[in-house]
């Protein structure tokens, strides 16, 4: 089917305009002299994907309609990590029954695109205050605080499984934000847990942790790496973790 006569996009803005500042669907249609269904069209577009924009249509119209459209790119807001598949399934519950890729290309044309996640630490709001709080605290110190400072931490180093890439539905510019993280954990099944410490000018021992990490364990690899590795680079030191 045709469309009908194109609306300006100066005009769409002007009708988004209008309806941000209080006026009604029928005061905007007789003052632009548009169709009351066009004006509706106009800000239903603007609001669903905060842009009135007319994208160009390229070979046969999407299987998916506005409506569907509306409740995939509303389900991947909420959970970034939901898979294509599953959203197959939750149309298909709805009676919509598309292809995966068919998703993907309309969540593509949204500005929506499967990306691998970037993984950060799991941390809870505690110690994301106390992070912070450090950062604060420390914020003016002097270069020659941070060389006198020795780092130790635990970490592992996974084998198989968890350690794959996984995927996220999200937008350009976006990978830092925390709905669209991969949480990582020091501890868990099926990997080397390391130990490790270094300072400004250089890299201490590194020692594999051996069974579960416990206070009495934790300060046998003190004795056995933190004074050597003081030793081995020959520094005064202040420990942080």
């Amino acid at each position: 089917m045709p469309r009908g006569k194109e609306i300006s996009e100066d005009m769409k803005k002007r009708v988004v305009t209008a309806h941000q500042s209080g006026e009604g669907y029928k005061t905007i249609s007789k003052r632009f002299q548009l169709n009351p269904s066009t004006v509706r069209q106009i800000i239903y577009k603007w609001r669903a994907f905060n842009m009135t924009a007319t994208l160009p249509r390229s070979g046969r119209p999407s299987k998916l309609s506005p409506r569907a459209t509306r409740k995939i790119i509303n389900q991947v807001k909420a959970n970034p990590h939901i898979t294509s598949t599953e959203l197959q399934t939750s149309l298909v519950a709805s009676g919509t029954n598309v292809h995966a890729s068919t998703i993907r290309r309309q969540l593509n044309s949204h500005g929506i695109h499967g990306m691998v996640a970037r993984r950060k630490p799991l941390l809870s709001k505690k110690n994301k205050a106390a992070r912070f709080n450090f950062a604060k605290e420390h914020l003016d110190k002097p270069e020659a605080f941070w060389e006198s400072i020795l780092w130790t931490d635990e970490s592992k180093v996974e084998l198989f499984g968890h350690n794959q890439n996984r995927h996220v539905w999200r937008k350009a510019n976006t990978a830092n934000e925390e709905k669209n993280l991969l949480p990582t954990v020091k501890h868990g099944g099926g990997n080397v847990k390391i130990w490790g410490c270094f300072f400004a000018s250089g890299i201490g021992r590194l020692h594999i942790i051996q069974g579960t990490m416990n206070s009495q364990a934790y300060q046998q690899i003190l004795d056995q790496n933190l004074l050597p590795s003081v030793k081995q680079l020959k520094l005064d030191y202040a420990t942080r973790q």
